[in-house]
């Protein structure tokens, strides 16, 4: 229950406020003049305070700069029947008088969600900033602020999110963000891309089977949407998924049950689902290559991440949070020069956040500096091919980009103690394709 204190040298009003906030759920103070107000503000708790501007003694604008210079931290309100130019700086919001009982009470109520959001934003931020092992959101600029606004706000509810944006925008982050600042966050996170699974085994992937369900069931298995019971289920580009499987996922929607391929019974499951997408899915419903009214089940909230391109104030905080990171995971001092920092300013990375999270990392496993400079951001293998250029032809420039990149796998494994898998996320390239590599190049 939320604490107010009304401050008005009129004692009809604060009995009449007294009784309109106490019926609204408000535990309700009330003092008759600025200075005794002012005092027990400071002393007692209060998030919200309604207070009068003209008062004889310590009138309302006295008492909202003694307020703040004294630290106090609730939201400060202030009343007058004087017009406009009695509102003090500071204050959280003005009513003037005479008011009808329903605006007060909306006024507060405006205050405390906007207050619960601020908190929230501020505390999705330090969480996330705090995991060495996830890529946070930063929001310096006004698009991404709006969507941890969105984040905030949504995170407490079950309703389905779509989330969209170009590909490395860190949508799959905005997804974890979702899931931490709500009531599941002690419950499964789980997450599967779509575009990355065969269509034959994406239904038993998402589903689960029955045991003899095909060749090679051997034994009865959960699907994802069983495995996040409880929890939350991020459909990465959704805007993948075959149209026979959009069928059965909407029916899941609807009904809150799945059934495994080749099983007759029906399981009930109890998930929030996220869904995220490259694609404009409204286009694609009209176009025949999507489910209209799965993207209508899916679109229930929409939070568009904007592209790197668009949100430079981001550029710096991100580069200096990556470098940051590194430095933990590698166990060593690491930051970025003033120089660099305005390098990776001037760029338009295309590949948006992942790309330059791994220009980061890249530079960070192929030098033991303590500070990153622009030499050490751009790739090396332009510079080699550069120089080879001059000195006579294909196979010398061919010698120079596989010497680069030999060092940087290297390096990536050095740093990776060994493990492919994590070696392969430092250079920002598929286990395959880190396979195919080190066997072309003859590295153990």
């Amino acid at each position: 229950m939320s604490r107010v204190l009304v401050v008005d040298d009129e004692p009809g009003l604060r009995q009449s406020l007294g009784l309109l906030l106490t019926d609204a759920g408000y535990d309700v103070a009330a003092e008759g003049d600025g200075k005794r107000g002012l005092e027990r503000a400071l002393a007692e708790p209060f998030d919200l305070i309604l207070c009068d501007v003209r008062m004889p003694g310590l009138d309302g604008i006295a008492f909202l700069r003694g307020y703040r210079e004294r630290g106090g931290e609730g939201l400060v309100i202030m009343m007058s029947a004087y017009g406009g130019e009695d509102a003090a700086e500071g204050a959280y919001d003005y009513i003037p008088k005479p008011f009808r009982p329903d605006e007060v009470v909306l006024t507060l109520r405006k205050a405390e969600e906007r207050e619960r959001l601020r908190h929230t934003v501020a505390g999705l931020r330090a969480q996330l900033a705090a995991a060495p092992d996830a890529r946070a959101v930063v929001a310096e600029s006004a698009a991404m602020r709006a969507a941890l606004d969105l984040v905030a706000r949504v995170a407490g509810h079950k309703s389905t999110v779509l989330i969209t944006g170009e590909s490395g925008t860190g949508k799959e982050v905005v997804a974890r963000a979702i899931h931490r600042a709500g009531s599941r966050a002690g419950n499964p996170f789980v997450a599967i891309n779509c575009a990355a699974i065969p269509e034959s085994l994406l239904e038993s992937e998402l589903f689960g089977h029955a045991k003899g369900a095909f060749t090679g069931a051997t034994t009865e298995a959960m699907g994802l949407f069983e495995a996040a019971d409880g929890g939350t289920l991020l459909l990465d580009e959704i805007g993948e998924l075959p149209l026979g499987l959009q069928a059965k996922l909407l029916r899941v929607l609807q009904d809150g049950e799945v059934r495994r391929v080749g099983d007759q019974r029906t399981r009930r499951v109890d998930v929030r689902l996220l869904a995220a997408t490259a694609r404009d899915l409204a286009a694609e419903a009209k176009a025949g290559r999507f489910r209209e009214d799965l993207f209508y089940r899916l679109n229930v909230v929409a939070i568009h991440l904007p592209p790197l391109r668009e949100r430079p104030e981001d550029l710096a905080p991100l580069a200096r949070l990556f470098a940051a990171q590194l430095s933990r995971r590698l166990g060593r001092p690491l930051e970025l020069a003033p120089a660099a920092l305005a390098w990776v300013e001037r760029q338009s990375w295309p590949g948006n956040v992942r790309e330059l999270e791994h220009a980061i990392e890249r530079a960070a496993v192929l030098t033991d500096k303590r500070i990153l400079d622009v030499e050490d951001l751009t790739p090396k293998v332009s510079l080699s091919a550069t120089a080879e250029r001059g000195k006579g032809g294909e196979a010398k420039l061919r010698d120079a980009a596989e010497a680069a990149e030999r060092e940087a796998i290297q390096g990536a494994l050095k740093a990776a103690g060994g493990n492919r898998r994590d070696a392969a996320k430092r250079l920002g390239v598929s286990l395959r394709t880190l396979f195919y590599k080190m066997a072309r190049l003859k590295l153990e």
